[in-house]
């Protein structure tokens, strides 16, 4: 019996969209993975909102991912609409279809259903090895309710996204595992802190142990790795959290004005002083005073900054009675302060009195599972602070952005994201390309390339790529093996794989 010509756009149709499924199988990331797929689900059904909701069983943690919505109405989506209908189609696990939910005898007496005035629905659940999620149709672009075929192409569909589902949950399981950092959220509060190496970690559980108590400590560590951050954790864990945190950059003033900014001045005490002038000491009256580039302090300045830290007392400039100092000292420096007395240019005295508790933030290249979540979170941050509606980094710029070298270290990290996200938007991209991260990095031809001299990054790249391939077939291609010579979390390992295309071989 020959084939309908209606039967075969529908094949033609289910192999297009088959084809588009599989494209998700590029996806590693749970957020990008949603989002992509909604985008074919909601598409393929022709319908006007989508909401797909998947949830970890054995983690219990819960994502989702909103389509067509007005963005006063995602709350709303994920907290009440239509949760009956939901339910009904979790605890049967069978597809839910109603042509009018407003009259439909099974969700019309549901609240959400009437205050939502939810009309075409057509619910599926996605049931899979420790997962659960369901996706969730509301509404069609075209006449009519969602018929027949529409149910059996979106059930056809779920169940070729859901091995895919399973992956990307799994994915996030080996990062939970792999996430040094994640005891600590339990225990101390870390604010906005982005990562999970070991090296973040180790920072971390030294913050979390000098906090409480009331002394000295001395943040080491290159510029841009996060100092500052680290004194906020500090700050924030500490028995002076309700206190005021305040910062002074010992390198950004004139040594002249130091003084008078780390200890205020009487009216009239010099030229520029009329009034009273409140001093950092002052200001962080019941709380942390943190003194950034502290080996940048004048030698006359350490002097009273010495005595500051013996006795808590300090003079104002044009003062004739000394004050008590009611604050914690966090001091941070980027230099090495033994060389500096060596030198002349740092008292060993003061040295002494900084170095009771010293922690070292590290570099960003020991924390390279940390690149790719520190990039997405300054993308949102930039996103939100220029009011750009990209928020999201293309598989190619996270990859570029994983083997790229920073010696700038995180404040590098930031400021390319945020002019990547200016360029794209610039550019009307929906996404920010590896072009928009590097723009200096244009494609070379072949033959020139046989000519010249490799780039930095592209010459690491090479390298990284060729010592994985060593790695690899010295451990007879065992993932877990080559993580623990190599030293890298398991997940970083995978990531690397992907990024620098290897073909994995079977063990022998």
């Amino acid at each position: 019996m020959p084939i309908e010509v209606d039967d075969r756009d529908r094949i033609r149709l289910e192999r297009d969209l088959l084809l588009r499924v599989l494209e998700l199988g590029d996806q590693r990331d749970v957020e990008p993975f949603l989002a992509a797929a909604l985008d074919v689900l909601a598409e393929a059904m022709r319908a006007k909102q989508g909401y797909l909701e998947i949830e970890d069983i054995v983690m219990e943690r819960t994502w989702s991912r909103d389509f067509g919505y007005e963005a006063e109405e995602i709350d709303h989506v994920r907290q009440v609409i239509s949760r009956g209908i939901i339910a009904e189609a979790l605890a049967t696990q069978q597809t839910v279809a109603t042509a009018d939910a407003l009259i439909d005898e099974r969700f019309r007496g549901n609240d959400s259903v009437q205050r939502g005035q939810i009309d075409a629905v057509l619910c599926v659940p996605l049931v899979g090895d420790g997962v659960r999620g369901v996706l969730y149709l509301q509404g069609r672009s075209e006449p009519g309710p969602f018929g027949e075929e529409d149910r059996e192409l979106a059930e056809l569909l779920a169940r070729r996204v859901t091995p895919f589902v399973e992956r990307v949950t799994a994915n996030e399981r080996d990062r939970a595992a792999d996430d040094a950092v994640a005891p600590l959220r339990d225990r101390i509060d870390l604010g906005d802190t982005i990562g999970s190496s070991r090296a973040l970690a180790d920072a971390l559980e030294q913050a979390a142990l000098a906090a409480p108590w009331e002394v000295v400590v001395l943040l080491t560590g290159a510029s841009g790795t996060g100092k500052s951050a680290l004194a906020r954790v500090i700050h924030r864990n500490s028995r002076r959290s309700s206190g005021p945190l305040i910062e002074l950059n010992c390198g950004a003033l004139p040594e002249q004005l130091i003084e008078n900014e780390l200890f205020g001045a009487e009216a009239g005490a010099h030229s520029t002083a009329p009034r009273a002038i409140e001093g950092k000491v002052d200001a962080a009256k019941g709380g942390t005073l943190f003194l950034d580039e502290i080996g940048e302090l004048p030698l006359g300045a350490q002097a009273s900054l010495l005595r500051l830290i013996d006795d808590r007392r300090y003079l104002p400039l044009g003062a004739s009675d000394e004050r008590a100092a009611d604050i914690r000292i966090i001091a941070a420096t980027n230099v090495d302060l033994v060389q500096a007395t060596e030198r002349g240019s740092f008292r060993q005295d003061l040295l002494y009195r900084l170095q009771v508790m010293q922690i070292r933030m590290p570099n960003l290249a020991e924390r390279q599972e940390d690149v790719a979540p520190l990039a997405r979170f300054f993308v949102r941050n930039a996103s939100e602070r220029h009011g750009i509606p990209i928020r999201e980094l293309s598989d190619g710029a996270v990859r570029a952005i994983r083997v790229a070298e920073w010696p700038g270290n995180i404040r590098q990290l930031e400021n390319a994201v945020e002019a990547a996200t200016i360029r794209a938007a610039g550019s009307g991209a929906t996404a920010i390309e590896r072009a928009h991260v590097f723009p200096e990095l244009a494609p070379v031809e072949p033959e020139a390339a046989l000519r010249s001299i490799a780039t930095w990054q592209a010459a690491t790249a090479q390298f990284q790529r060729e010592h994985l391939l060593r790695a690899l077939k010295h451990c007879d291609w065992n993932v877990s093996e080559t993580a623990r010579q190599l030293d890298l979390s398991r997940s970083y390992l995978y990531e690397l794989i992907e990024t620098h295309a290897i073909e994995m071989r079977r063990r022998r």
